[in-house]
């Protein structure tokens, strides 16, 4: 009678260790694809503080000025000639 009981026992304690390694291996997989997820958007973020740096510094230079004088305010420099292109 006391091996049936240990048998069942052994049994039950097995089931049980299986089912808590097999869950505890998904838990597992789900964290490792959430600390993908966030690498992905930490790489993403430094990407775009990279390209905000750049334009932060070129905000200043004389060449980011004319430009933006040039395409959002119609301005040029004197004596410069601007060709209208009137085909379009």
């Amino acid at each position: 009678m006391k091996t049936v009981i240990t048998r069942i026992l052994f049994i039950v304690l097995s089931i049980y260790a299986v089912y808590t390694f097999i869950s505890q291996q998904k838990l597992l997989n789900s964290y490792a694809k959430e600390g993908r997820e966030y690498k992905n958007q930490i790489e993403q973020a430094n990407e775009i503080k990279q390209e905000l740096s750049e334009t932060l510094q070129s905000l200043n230079s004389t060449e980011y000025i004319e430009q933006i004088a040039r395409e959002k305010l119609d301005m040029y420099l004197p004596n410069e000639k601007v060709y209208i292109d009137i085909t379009q």
